[in-house]
């Protein structure tokens, strides 16, 4: 299945199989400050052309289909909306920061694989720089049932200051500790499976570590079943990581090495 891009200049790229796009990535979104702008995969589809990501559900307006996503950088919250504060739960306050498109470095579809790469500048909420990313994104098709997308990000800290990197979790909320690559899965996928190298589950394999972690659920309409596969790399920091992933109140999956 031949892959190629459409690229809305300053805006978004889609990648598309054939004649199915697989997914939109909004690398300059027009998001609202206190949803801390970010880059973005939405709609996300698997081959059948069933959508399998959620764009700004009204319980958490930040979540924004597959993102990049951290609740604390610092004093900083890239996450987006309120920030965890032990004694007072969660606090909207002058925090929210953006990561910000800054140049496109790679844009390409060769031997069957479809590659973007581009910098961007992580910046406070009162402007000061944060943190410098360079960051590539590659699909491919492996069969005809299933593609796989590589998410690559490499972090330097430009702020001047020592960054602690956390979640709710390492602020005092137990078992919450969400932040890094997060997947908000579809409405209709509530209390779907969640599975894991020991077995299946729901919320209660949250916080568990291992290599990957799925989640299956169903699809209004058609009625048909999607499984999303995250899988980490091996290499990263505080391999495996804890995961954190809902069930019961929404779907999603976040691979979280600040957990």
């Amino acid at each position: 299945m031949t892959l190629h891009v459409d690229h809305a200049l300053g805006r978004d790229v889609t990648v598309s199989a054939g004649d199915l796009p697989l997914f939109t990535y909004t690398y300059r979104p027009d998001t609202a400050r206190l949803e801390s702008p970010k880059p973005y995969l939405h709609p996300v589809r698997t081959l059948s052309g069933d959508v399998v990501s959620l764009f700004r559900p009204h319980d958490h307006v930040w979540h924004k289909g597959i993102a990049w996503s951290l609740p604390h950088v610092g004093e900083h919250n890239f996450w987006g909306g309120p920030t965890y504060v032990h004694g007072s739960f969660y606090v909207q306050l002058e925090n929210n920061g953006s990561a910000v498109h800054r140049e496109m470095t790679d844009l390409s579809v060769v031997d069957g694989r479809a590659d973007i790469a581009h910098r961007l500048d992580w910046i406070s909420q009162d402007g000061r720089a944060v943190i410098d990313e360079q960051r590539s994104l590659s699909a491919t098709v492996l069969d005809g049932v299933s593609w796989v997308l590589i998410f690559e990000t490499a972090m330097t800290n430009v702020s001047g200051a020592t960054l602690d990197i956390g979640s709710p979790t390492t602020k005092g909320r137990e078992n919450a500790g969400y932040g890094g690559l997060f997947w908000r899965g579809p409405r209709s996928f509530t209390g779907g499976t969640v599975q894991s190298p020991d077995g299946t589950g729901a919320d209660d394999l949250r916080g568990t570590r291992a290599d990957w972690f799925a989640f299956r659920g169903r699809h209004d309409e058609t009625g048909r079943s999607s499984t999303i596969v995250m899988v980490d790399d091996a290499g990263n920091p505080h391999h495996p990581p804890q995961w954190f992933t809902r069930s019961e109140e929404f779907a999603c999956l976040c691979p979280a090495p600040f957990f």
